[in-house]
């Protein structure tokens, strides 16, 4: 097992969902999870499911959700009914802010299109939102949920100072940028869903300090195929570890070791978040689902030794979507 200076910080890590053996699911729940749309679905299924007026913004924003975000995808759709069409429309938004950065080859051409979305949130505000369908859905869940601008804002600016395409200098500055993006998110979610309560944030912000670090440590490999790293450096220097490591797939004890850090610091801020889920609002739990494929990635990190680049880690997890429903059926995160 990889040594850290961070040891106890991990604690036991539970494999497989807790108590689920405890109770008997309710009678018809595995039908009722196999019926969840998957990535096999088609279009005109999910259509057919969803009801009229799919195939216009609403069905553009579920559609992108499903492809390039699928793990809140599946999170999205076991939100109550009425808040589930402005949470896709929330995440969808944040999906056209997270491809800017990958799929542009200039910094410029980068920032010309976070402007775009800039002057959108900026127009939404004054009810008058561009044609584009993420724009006009964002626009019906800011009116329907009146939704607080800042938040938005926060998660534009912060996707804007990440072109720079440089590694983050300390574990803190990575925990920043999950902040103000993926905390972010979970904010705008709670209002949504109507929560204002002071614990429910806490938790938020917590979770989505790992949800950033656990995003960050997943697309190791990805980043590495296009020669950049990105963990942060103050970890990397501790162990002795270079970039040129990371890009070389170096599997060595100290790359180990900086991964075990970096994981044990995700495994931290969910314990917190949960450590006070007793004062959180069981009408926010819906919110935290994502904490699921959390845990799931950092058993399976565990599992390999906190090897970054092993093909197991790259794997989708079939069970995924029965576990999220356990995890709703029993108002945990």
């Amino acid at each position: 097992m990889a040594a850290s200076v961070q040891g106890s910080a991990w604690g036991p890590l539970r494999l497989g969902i807790p108590g689920l053996c405890c109770r008997r699911p309710p009678l018809g729940l595995y039908a009722r999870v196999r019926r969840l749309p998957g990535p096999e679905v088609s279009g005109r299924s999910v259509a057919a499911a969803s009801g009229p007026g799919t195939w216009g913004t609403d069905h553009y924003c579920l559609e992108l959700l499903r492809k390039r975000d699928y793990e809140g995808y599946l999170c999205s759709l076991l939100l109550p009914a009425e808040s589930r069409s402005s949470v896709f429309a929330l995440r969808a938004f944040n999906v056209e802010l997270a491809q800017v950065k990958d799929s542009v080859s200039e910094k410029t051409i980068g920032l010309m299109r976070i402007q775009f979305w800039k002057k959108t949130v900026e127009d939404i505000y004054c009810d008058k939102p561009p044609h584009q369908p993420v724009a006009i859905e964002l626009w019906k869940a800011v009116k329907r949920h009146n939704l607080t601008k800042r938040w938005l804002m926060k998660i534009i600016d912060e996707r804007e100072k990440n072109l720079d395409d440089k590694a983050y200098r300390n574990i803190k500055e990575l925990e920043n940028y999950a902040e103000n993006t993926q905390s972010s998110l979970l904010y705008l979610t709670l209002e949504i869903l109507g929560i204002k309560d002071v614990h429910a944030d806490h938790a938020a912000s917590h979770i989505g300090k790992a949800q950033g670090i656990v995003t960050c440590l997943r697309a190791t490999p990805y980043h590495g195929s296009r020669r950049k790293v990105f963990l942060p450096m103050d970890i990397c220097m501790l162990h002795g570890v270079s970039q040129e490591d990371f890009l070389r797939r170096n599997r060595d004890k100290n790359v180990r070791d900086v991964i075990y850090d970096i994981a044990s610091q995700a495994h931290l801020h969910l314990k917190h978040a949960r450590s006070f889920h007793k004062s959180v609002p069981v009408k926010a739990f819906p919110a935290f689902l994502q904490t699921v494929s959390l845990e799931d990635f950092l058993k399976k990190i565990r599992r390999v030794d906190f090897d970054i680049f092993h093909p197991s880690l790259q794997q989708k997890n079939t069970l995924l979507p029965l576990y999220l429903y356990m995890q709703s059926w029993r108002k945990i995160y």
